[in-house]
């Protein structure tokens, strides 16, 4: 008799006590706040795509429990009244930003100045640093190239992309939405 069986209701019970020492509670509603994100969006409701959706959703919990997401408070809907003023700020520098890039682009008397910056995250944790990274990255002109050990490293067109970042508004609007 082979010793797979074994081995594989060894790693069964431990997955058991994993999901059984994590909140029930935080992954429902995880999973009816995706559901109603993607029928909302999706606009479509044929038996198959909603049997996929469901199936998408519930995917997509499972996963950020084993990676213990909503044991860690990663995923908290008191983000949830606090991230549409961020959309709208990041979304009004996102315009400001391809305006500027688009004015260094066409005009041949203003200069490209590319460089590198270093910036410290206001924020510890790594979903504080993710999206900070990931918003400077959607503002034209800037691409995020590292993040380690709390500090970004960022490269920037110009020289006012880079002072805009060192003057640190982005980094303290994602610590605001954050919450801390």
């Amino acid at each position: 008799m082979s010793r797979l069986p074994a081995a594989a209701l060894a790693a069964m019970a431990i997955g058991a006590t994993l999901y059984s020492s994590i909140p029930m509670t935080r992954s429902i509603v995880l999973f009816v706040v995706f559901a109603l994100a993607w029928l909302l969006w999706s606009g479509l409701y044929k038996t198959l795509l909603l049997v996929l959706g469901v199936l998408s959703c519930g995917l997509v919990v499972v996963l950020a429990r084993r990676m213990e997401l909503t044991e860690t408070g990663a995923v908290t809907l008191g983000l949830l009244p606090r991230i549409p003023r961020y959309w709208g700020w990041l979304f009004v520098e996102i315009v400001k930003s391809n305006i500027e890039v688009a004015r260094v682009i066409l005009d041949p008397r203003l200069r490209i100045q590319p460089q590198v910056v270093e910036i410290d995250a206001e924020t510890r944790t790594d979903a504080g640093q993710a999206i900070l990274g990931n918003s400077i990255t959607l503002t034209p002109g800037s691409v995020t190239l590292d993040v380690y050990d709390g500090k970004l490293t960022v490269h920037c067109l110009t020289d006012a992309g880079a002072a805009a970042l060192r003057a640190g508004e982005m980094n303290r609007r994602v610590r605001d939405v954050l919450g801390g």
